[in-house]
């Protein structure tokens, strides 16, 4: 099973991040979320519905996620600006 390449939980809201492989041999990476509660039998169960006390926990996960990708993407577009000069150097 493949592990999430990032994980932002605020309260009992938990985005996310996963890298994938494109047909090209390109990554990419997608997004998921989930809120975790306890069942009437106190077992943990999770959902990707929110209540409206949930919204700001969401928002600032998902606010944490997209730096995270954001810096990411900064990083991967550096390192190619570098190997594009060294192999034109």
């Amino acid at each position: 099973m493949n592990l999430p390449t990032k994980k932002f939980s605020v309260g009992a809201v938990q985005v996310a991040v996963w890298e994938n492989q494109g047909k090209e041999g390109n990554s990419y990476y997608t997004v998921s979320f989930e809120r975790r509660y306890k069942d009437k039998n106190d077992e943990w169960k999770s959902t990707s519905s929110l209540k409206a006390n949930d919204l700001p926990k969401a928002i600032l996960a998902l606010q944490k996620t997209y730096e995270f990708l954001s810096l990411k993407e900064l990083e991967i577009n550096g390192k190619q600006e570098k190997e594009l000069a060294t192999t034109t150097a």
